[in-house]
């Protein structure tokens, strides 16, 4: 389907480049997709964990990703990393797949920024 395509070209062309990664080492190459800070209309995504060095408040992001990179296929273990930053790594919280008719168009999910 053309629109699915033209989906992924968006992505690919205005995302930023992430890539997937497992604690063995296992890691995709580089694609494009989507990292928005989530609004907070409510006190739901405030938390924060304190470190050594101070409180660190855990930002919480919607990830938009093509379909191929299934973040609910992956497991609790792996990360999402910025090409940019290799140090600014996302957990997920919670993904899902979107469906354009019968195939899907992209997976959507919330995402937290790792605290080391």
């Amino acid at each position: 389907m053309d629109e699915l395509r033209e989906i992924r070209a968006v992505m690919e062309r205005f995302g930023r480049q992430v890539r997937l990664c497992l604690p063995d080492g296992w890691q995709t190459e580089h694609f494009g997709a989507f990292l928005q800070p989530l609004r907070y209309k409510n006190k739901m995504y405030l938390g924060g964990v304190n470190t050594r060095i101070g409180f660190n408040r855990e930002g919480y992001y919607l990830y938009l990703g093509p379909p191929e990179h299934d973040l609910t296929q992956l497991g609790r273990d792996m990360w999402i990393q910025a090409a940019t930053n290799p140090a600014e790594r996302y957990t997920v919280d919670r993904a899902e797949a979107v469906y354009f008719g019968e195939h899907p168009s992209h997976i959507w999910a919330i995402v937290r920024s790792m605290v080391e």
